[in-house]
């Protein structure tokens, strides 16, 4: 009995409830559009002949007649429309109409009977696409052919990219309805907009920074008013205000987080400036310089277009030191470059010699904005291009597509597009046609260096192409093919590729001058390597010195001496110089300084394999030394690979060497970065060869 008598009260209580919600929710009513949801053709002539709203639309805006069109019912159409029905009539989001959802659908009589009744055929959605594009999308020659008849735009152009009709449907390989839209007339030289991304990082960091001077200023009354205002909340203009390579005070009062998240003072006052650091990205693990990424994510197999249909994946540039690793425990506020033990504001000694002016006139490296530049300026047959759709290619050249038209955005040719996304059959096919191999993109991307860098592609936790899976030739099936046509094996990159990692880089490894071999010499693939050199390619190009970011602090981070110290012997490179020679390469460069480990993609087995052919059949040099001094031996006791470390030793190759940082090669297989666990076997044998220990492990 008294469970019962919960019950009900449990009861009583729902129904209060939802009584009182209904009294102050005014929920939409929409049995008309409902029902045409469900396809009952009957109960909305029941409802329509009782007076019910044949516009009433549902929560999202869909109406009766955009549930018919979307299913295609051309009988409920016809009675809605007799009944009223508006045929502009848009959805909350996206502003489709009616003839919008029966284009995207591909129902041509759908189509025909809403123009028939009045539906505008150049109707625009709040993106600016047309049914037009859609009905491309859709594949529907026959839906095309009608709203054309209707007077719809064959070279309409959506607004967040610039797409057409024929960009659409050459993207979604609808054959048919490209040569549709071919015989009407569309324009195949049309490009889409170009993105500076560059430019846009610039104009979003100015706008950031006003905003939050702006927000500063108000939080600063707000605290005056109360009687509550603290020395620390004019620090937001001292951080925004301050010139680069300068410091700023370090924060006095310690942030902690009032109730709606925001950082505040000890005070408990908000501080501005504890919530300008944290939404500043730090260097090391984010895109550099505080520039923000393109603002959306591009699709991975793509060439090069803004966001909406993108070319490339984006990827962290290699330049942030020291990629993916945990930052140092130091304290935030310490300008990059200075000493967390010395007190803010002081010289060092080293003054003369590392001013502010003096780091200012230092080379930068590119901030990823940068790396990205400018993408863009698409035209149909590069869509084409950048999904493999072979027939549609084939149909756009054969109605006068340029097939070595680059894209206006970073000057890719429809054959570096296809090898970037793995396309090898359609590569293959348009060096038949005629496709020039020794064109560039601005990066200094040709398509042999895109085959290599496709085929042993980092992992990533991002989407990538995968294409060359699927491909009747392999990669080194177009290798050859495009060095029988022309291709310069020794072409080298101006800059880091920034999408080489798809978003998210571990490898540590900057690939600005990388050749094909060096390349090939990174994935430890002989047989490239073998092929490349015997079409003539130079196996001692290395990779360039990039500009050097400044790092938090003196004190090495990678377990080493002072970053103002060069204990290695070795005369100073300076950005430009020689960076990675292929030998360093090929023993695992990046390992024991970055989550190489990771994200390294290459053939499998082969450490050894690759070491005896640049050694013993090009004359490789076990004791060479990359930018930063590292050896082979560093990079292969970093990976606990005693096999190589006794092969090159057998080779010449000195294990006493160290780094400029300080580093011995013991000191590589000591756990010099978190999470990277020592190897014991390799310690005990290069200590045995004469390397000191330096007992430095981080990761202990």
């Amino acid at each position: 009995m008294r469970k019962t008598v919960e019950r009900a009260g449990i009861g009583a209580s729902l129904l209060i409830g939802v009584m009182a919600t209904a009294a102050f929710v005014s929920l939409p009513e929409s049995p008309v559009a409902d029902a045409a949801q469900r396809g009952d053709l009957e109960e909305v002539r029941a409802l329509l002949k009782t007076g019910a709203d044949v516009n009433a639309a549902q929560g999202d805006g869909m109406t009766a007649l955009h549930w018919a069109a979307l299913r295609g019912d051309v009988d409920m159409a016809r009675v809605l429309v007799y009944a009223g029905a508006n045929l502009e009539s848009t959805t909350r989001l996206g502003a489709y109409t009616a003839l919008h959802l029966a284009s995207r659908n591909g129902r041509a009589d759908m189509v025909a009977a809403l123009l028939a009744a009045g539906a505008d055929p150049r109707a625009p959605t709040s993106t600016g696409v047309t049914p037009l594009h859609l009905a491309a999308d859709a594949g529907s020659a026959d839906a095309i052919e009608i709203l054309l008849g209707a007077g719809a735009l064959v070279d309409a152009k959506e607004s967040a990219n610039g797409q057409t009709p024929l960009m659409f449907a050459a993207a979604a390989g609808r054959l048919a309805a490209v040569e549709t839209l071919i015989a009407a007339g569309a324009d195949l030289s049309v490009p889409t907009v170009v993105l500076d991304y560059a430019a846009r990082a610039e104009s979003d960091g100015q706008a950031r920074r006003r905003r939050m001077e702006v927000v500063a200023a108000i939080r600063k009354a707000e605290a005056q008013a109360r009687g509550e205002y603290a020395e620390a909340d004019t620090r937001v203009a001292t951080r925004t205000e301050t010139p680069p390579g300068q410091q700023t005070p370090r924060r006095e009062a310690e942030a902690a987080a009032d109730a709606h998240g925001k950082p505040t003072t000890k005070e408990g006052v908000p501080d501005p400036a504890a919530e300008l650091k944290a939404e500043r990205p730090d260097p090391r693990v984010d895109p550099p310089q505080g520039e923000d990424p393109p603002p959306e994510a591009p699709r991975p197999a793509v060439a090069h277009d803004p966001p909406a249909a993108a070319a490339h994946t984006p990827q962290a540039a290699a330049h942030d030191p020291p990629q993916g690793e945990d930052p140092p425990e130091k304290p935030e506020d310490v300008e990059l470059g200075a000493d967390p033990r010395r007190p803010a504001g002081e010289a060092p000694p080293e003054a003369a010699a590392d001013t502010a002016s003096n780091r200012a006139a230092a080379p930068e490296p590119m901030s990823y904005a940068q790396l990205v530049g400018r993408q863009g300026g698409m035209t149909a047959l590069q869509y084409a291009v950048r999904d493999g759709y072979l027939p549609v290619v084939q149909a756009l050249l054969a109605s006068g597509a340029d097939i070595d038209g680059p894209t206006e955005g970073d000057r890719s040719t429809p054959l570096v597009i296809a090898t970037i996304n793995g396309h090898y059959d359609l590569a293959l096919w348009l060096l038949e046609a005629g496709a020039d191999p020794t064109l560039a993109s601005v990066d200094g991307v040709t398509p042999l260096y895109a085959t290599i860098a496709n085929r042993w592609a980092p992992k990533a936790l991002y989407p990538q192409p995968t294409a060359f899976k699927q491909q009747e030739a392999s990669y080194l099936d177009l290798m050859e093919a495009l060095l029988k046509k022309g291709a310069d094996p020794d072409v080298r990159l101006e800059k880091h590729i920034w999408y080489s990692s798809f978003n998210f880089d571990l490898l540590g490894v900057d690939f600005q001058g990388a050749t094909p071999f060096w390349r090939a010499a990174y994935a430890l693939d002989v047989p490239a390597m073998r092929l490349l050199v015997a079409h003539g390619a130079d196996p001692d190009t290395p990779t360039r010195k990039p500009p050097e970011r400044r790092r938090r602090g003196n004190d090495d981070e990678e377990g080493g001496a002072s970053s103002d110290e060069d204990p290695s012997g070795l005369p100073p490179v300076e950005p430009g110089g020689p960076g990675v020679p292929p030998i360093v390469a090929a023993a695992g460069v990046g390992y024991g300084r970055a989550r190489a480990g990771n994200s390294h993609r290459h053939a499998p087995d082969s450490w050894l394999a690759a070491a005896r052919f640049l050694i013993e059949e090009v004359g490789a040099d076990p004791n060479a030394r990359d930018h930063d001094g590292f050896s082979p031996l560093h990079y292969a006791a970093a990976r606990g690979d005693n096999e190589l470390i006794e092969y090159l030793v057998s080779k010449g190759a000195d294990p006493t060497v160290v780094a400029r940082t300080g580093q011995t090669t013991v000191d590589m297989a000591n756990g010099p970065i978190q999470r990277v666990q020592p190897f014991p076997e390799t310690i005990a044998l290069l200590e045995g060869m004469g390397a000191k220990n330096n007992d430095k492990c981080v990761s202990c």
